[in-house]
């Protein structure tokens, strides 16, 4: 236990490190990209930084495995050069054993990551977003799933121009986002308010406009809304949306929590929207810690020799290049995920499995082999 919490606090060492230099590094990079990009609204210095801070979480969080394969190379190289390795070994400690230590730990790191960083990814993604609309003064629609029905908020158009906004309230929706059911479209009035409220069995998104099928229009603006109500089989309102605006709407999966990923889902599933992004999504982060220790036995597998006679710069970039092998093999298996070609589950866990089985395999064949 004293060698394997000696051998876990060296890579703890290492990855804290290694991630806050990346960190810096990646801070310095989108605060440079913030001043370029809004060069022309003079935003100033402290407001580039407060961005880039807002939006650095998110790239620092998705190459957290990368990381981990660079701590696992620093911390099995530097036992390798100071022949600690040699002198572990000579006790009698199998290779597995030693890498156990630190694999342990990254899943650890892991768990944490995903339990911690995954909300604080998600609060600062929304707040940025949030605070470029404000900047760039974007007035795009919003999209958002209650316990029992889908909202919608897009503007009035009139003789192509916006006059207002119209809320939308539907029971349900069809997966492809066309097609709303049992809707209701409040009209709202810059400057008198609602003014209309038109309810729909069925609502079809075409270019251009929604066309409303067995409508019922309550003139708001009348004493009586209810006795001047007209029906009608059929109505058409003008709309700027597009079934690809409504559901990136709906964000990123990586901008809902982890903690609430599966309400969210079941929100999702209830308004009748597909959910397979954000269950691939969920999958993605439960196997998170795995990947990570499936990095740390990566890179024990071609750095754990003794660095004499070897060639050690040949074998960090293995290493590192194998580790980027397993991270692109993650993303695949996410982009196949998200089409439904592969189930969540396997979407998630194959890359870890198979990265970390294939490692251990190395081990063995080179050191206790």
């Amino acid at each position: 236990m004293i060698l394997a919490r000696y051998v876990a606090r060296r890579f703890l060492r290492s990855f804290v490190m290694i991630a806050g230099v990346f960190l810096l590094i990646l801070l310095l990079i989108d605060m440079i990209e913030m001043i370029r990009r809004f060069s022309d609204r003079d935003i100033g210095l402290a407001g580039a930084l407060g961005l880039a801070g807002l939006n650095v979480a998110s790239s620092f969080y998705s190459i957290l495995p990368l990381l981990t394969v660079l701590a696992g190379i620093a911390l099995f190289l530097n036992l390798a050069r100071t022949s600690e390795m040699v002198a572990i070994r000579a006790s009698g400690r199998s290779a597995l054993k030693v890498v156990t230590a630190p694999a342990v730990a990254a899943v650890l790191v892991g768990a944490l990551t995903v339990a911690f960083l995954n909300p604080l990814v998600a609060v600062t993604g929304a707040r940025y977003d949030e605070a470029v609309a404000r900047i760039e003064s974007d007035s795009r629609q919003t999209v958002s799933v209650g316990d029992s029905a889908v909202w919608l908020r897009q503007a009035v158009i009139e003789d192509s121009q916006e006059s207002g906004q119209i809320v939308i309230r539907a029971r349900r929706a069809s997966p492809d986002a066309t097609t709303l059911y049992d809707a209701t479209f409040m009209v709202f009035d810059e400057a008198r308010g609602p003014v209309r409220r038109i309810e729909a069995r069925e609502a079809r998104l075409v270019p251009g406009h929604w066309e409303l099928s067995d409508i019922r229009d309550y003139p708001l603006s009348e004493p009586n809304p209810q006795a001047a109500a007209t029906s009608a089989p059929r109505l058409d309102l003008a709309s700027d949306l597009t079934a690809q605006r409504i559901r990136e709407g709906f964000g990123r999966p990586e901008a809902v929590p982890v903690w609430q990923l599966p309400g969210f889902i079941a929100g999702l599933e209830r308004a009748g929207f597909s959910a397979a992004r954000h269950r691939v999504w969920l999958q993605m982060e439960l196997a998170r810690p795995f990947l990570m220790g499936a990095m740390v036995l990566i890179a024990a597998a071609f750095t754990m020799q003794h660095v004499r006679g070897r060639n050690t710069g040949g074998a960090v970039l293995m290493a590192f290049g194998a580790g980027i092998g397993l991270f692109f093999l993650r993303n695949l298996a996410q982009v196949l995920g998200d089409n439904g070609q592969v189930p969540p589950w396997l979407a998630g866990w194959t890359p870890p499995l198979v990265g970390g089985l294939l490692a251990m395999a190395l081990i063995l064949a080179r050191e206790d082999g």
